[in-house]
């Protein structure tokens, strides 16, 4: 993990019952490159935050109270597509709220996440 960040958020884990579907997704739908420290863990850099993924059988959902983690894209609906066709599942399709227009979706092993775009 990075140090530069003193007294800021600095790495993010989350959950993942399919380690191996988790990764393809992310490398599939937003070209993720990941580093694997055995078989219970796989790490991602250089994604605006860093970060992995633990091998459990939990997930983080808004429902559940979790925090929800944000991408951007310049390109909404394309990158909805991508989603789409790299099997992850829309759970708010594309809608406007003050400031821009989101969606958010499940992953294979059913974390949240959502996309925005300004445009």
């Amino acid at each position: 993990m990075s140090q530069t960040n003193q007294d800021k958020i600095n790495y993010i884990e989350f959950p993942a019952a399919d380690l191996e579907a988790t990764k393809v997704f992310f490398q599939q739908a937003f070209g993720w490159a990941f580093t694997d420290y055995g078989e219970d863990y796989t790490a991602f850099t250089n994604q605006g935050l860093d970060g992995g993924f633990y091998r459990a059988p939990l997930k983080s959902s808004t429902q559940q109270g979790a925090a929800l983690i944000v991408l951007y894209s310049a390109h909404l609906e394309q990158t909805q597509a991508k989603v789409e066709a790299a099997g992850g599942q829309i759970v708010k399709p594309i809608f406007s709220f003050p400031g821009g227009r989101r969606f958010q979706f499940l992953e294979p092993s059913g974390n949240e996440l959502a996309v925005w775009s300004d445009q």
